[in-house]
């Protein structure tokens, strides 16, 4: 659905380096497939990087051109280097949804924090790719049942907004109350602290916050096969 970022790093790190100059927050969403080197050159200029873990089976990975040791190693890497780290893996019907891949994937995550975020989401048809069948939402509450039950805290169900109840919410791992509630990527309520903190228990919520949320919160939230009307701006000068 887009481009590698890792294949053009120093073009990223130019735009990086603009972008931070103007107080904004960068990262990398990357099949995750970086040498030592090249994420030693990313580090100073990322806040955040997401790792897309296609599969837990080498032989899977071999059948999309790649090996899983180079991502694996990516993740340890990256997470004792300080980054922020996310996972995500698009569960696919029949190619990586087992309780068996996924538990393992899980457990790999665990072992190394339980407080890394694990992202699971929707396969959907689309174009040529006719087969197999998209992802229900079932599907993916299992996959995030097995995620907690392997240890991991933030397990997030996503891309089929108000179909997975309340797991696409962040909650306190310690009282459970609901700090972040959003419908897709929309963020409803958001109650951390400014040092992102719990309100009500004081828990520590891992993560990078801003001291002040200036994103969009909205009680009408875009709705899947609804319509909204875009506001035009011309972008022609006179």
């Amino acid at each position: 659905t887009y481009n590698e970022p890792l294949i053009t790093s120093e073009w990223a790190v130019a735009v990086f380096k603009e972008a931070r100059a103007h107080g904004l927050k960068t990262g990398f969403v990357s099949n995750g497939n970086g040498t030592p080197e090249v994420l030693e050159y990313l580090r100073p200029w990322i806040d955040f990087y997401k790792v897309d873990l296609k599969s837990f089976d080498d032989r899977h990975y071999r059948q999309l051109g790649g090996r899983i040791q180079p991502i694996l190693d990516t993740i340890r890497r990256l997470y004792e280097m300080g980054v922020w780290l996310e996972i995500v893996t698009l569960v696919i019907p029949g190619f990586n949804d087992s309780d068996d891949e996924l538990t393992r994937l899980a457990e790999f995550l665990a072992a190394i924090s339980s407080d890394i975020p694990w992202h699971v989401t929707a396969f959907h048809k689309d174009y040529k790719m006719t087969d197999p069948e998209d992802t229900s939402a079932e599907t993916l509450l299992r996959a995030a049942d097995i995620g907690a039950k392997a240890g991991l805290r933030y397990v997030y169900p996503g891309n089929l907004p108000g179909q997975v109840g309340e797991r696409e919410n962040t909650r306190c791992p310690s009282c459970k109350k609901t700090l972040i509630k959003r419908h897709g990527y929309l963020v409803r309520a958001y109650r951390l602290t400014p040092d992102g903190r719990c309100p009500d228990c004081g828990t520590a919520i891992p993560g990078r916050w801003a001291a002040t949320f200036d994103g969009q919160i909205t009680a009408h939230p875009f709705l899947p096969g609804s319509t909204r009307r875009p506001n035009l701006v011309s972008i022609i000068s006179n």
